[in-house]
Order: structure tokens, then C-alpha cells, then sequence
């Protein structure tokens, strides 16, 4: 099992290839992506921490989170659920927005590709993200998302053996 973030740019199509292994099966690692409980446990960079406000899990639903730094300032997200193939994959639509989830037309918008596999050793976790600009993809980057999913997905190995 290879437990390292794999990223891979691909500028030119304006996407971003994140592929993490898991030592826990895939019915588990599923769950700590689609429930709000779990997902705030993993899902920001320490210290930070995720907050949820609302989550409807489902075709057409939305997830409306934070990230809280220690001081209490707080980044909000808007996720819009596009498909849902139950335990296999999802795809989602997430912008930065306000706490309503009204969504900061300065940011860009990150389409979501996340499956789900399950391997000898537990799971893999494949994640494609698409970008409408090729300006916000680098701006994502910038921003410093590799580093922080990275630590993000780092929360969720430690997270699992208690689930």
C-alpha cells in the first residue's frame, strides 16, 4: 500500500489528479467522505478545523462548511452534489461563498470527480478536479491546496481505525 498524496497537474486540460491509499476498507473511508460528523473530524489542515452548517447528502443536495482557524476566522464553502453512485463515487460542483452559501464569483469553481476503491489492503481514493480557467487552477494552487489536502487526507488515515 502507498499511503502518499499523488498529485498530478495537467495544465493544459485544467485538471488535477489526487490519488491516497488507505489501510481501512472502502465501505469505511466512503463514510468519512459523506457524512458531515466525520467529515469535520478530517476534512481541514490543523489547527484549522471543518465546521458543517448543513449537509443533505444526495443528488442535487448541498454541504455548506467552514474552515475555522484557532483565532476563529472562518472561509466558507458551498458543495453542490451533481452524482452519487452509492460506496463507488460522487461528483460535486465547490466554490468559496458566504456563510448563506452564496457563492464568491472571485474564486473559482473546483468540479469534483472523487472514487472510491477497494484494494488488498484497504482502499483508494481517487479524486479528479477540473478547473473552468486555467487561472483558477493556479490560483487553487497557489492557495496552497496541495498542502492542505495533503494534511486534510493525512487527518483521515489517523481518523479511520476509529470508525
Amino acid at each position: 500500500m502507498n499511503n502518499k498524496v499523488v498529485f498530478t497537474k495537467d495544465l493544459a486540460n485544467k485538471k488535477l489528479h489526487v490519488t491516497r491509499e488507505f489501510a481501512a476498507p472502502a465501505d469505511k473511508v466512503w463514510k468519512a467522505w459523506t457524512e458531515s460528523e466525520l467529515l469535520d473530524k478530517w476534512w481541514a489542515p490543523k489547527p484549522w478545523k471543518a465546521e458543517t452548517k448543513t449537509m443533505d447528502f444526495r443528488l442535487g443536495g448541498k454541504w455548506l462548511y467552514s474552515m475555522v482557524s484557532p483565532e476563529g476566522e472562518r472561509h466558507w464553502s458551498n458543495v453542490d452534489f451533481l452524482a452519487i453512485k452509492p460506496k463507488q463515487s460522487f461528483s460535486t460542483t465547490c466554490r468559496f461563498s458566504d456563510e448563506n452559501g452564496v457563492a464568491n464569483e472571485s474564486t473559482p469553481a473546483m468540479h469534483w470527480a472523487v472514487e472510491f476503491h477497494s484494494t488488498s489492503t484497504g482502499a483508494k481514493v481517487e479524486v479528479e478536479l477540473t478547473f473552468d480557467t486555467t487561472e483558477g487552477f493556479e490560483k487553487i494552487i497557489q492557495m496552497g491546496f496541495e498542502g492542505g489536502f495533503t494534511m486534510g487526507l493525512n487527518n483521515l488515515e489517523e481518523l479511520l481505525p476509529s470508525l
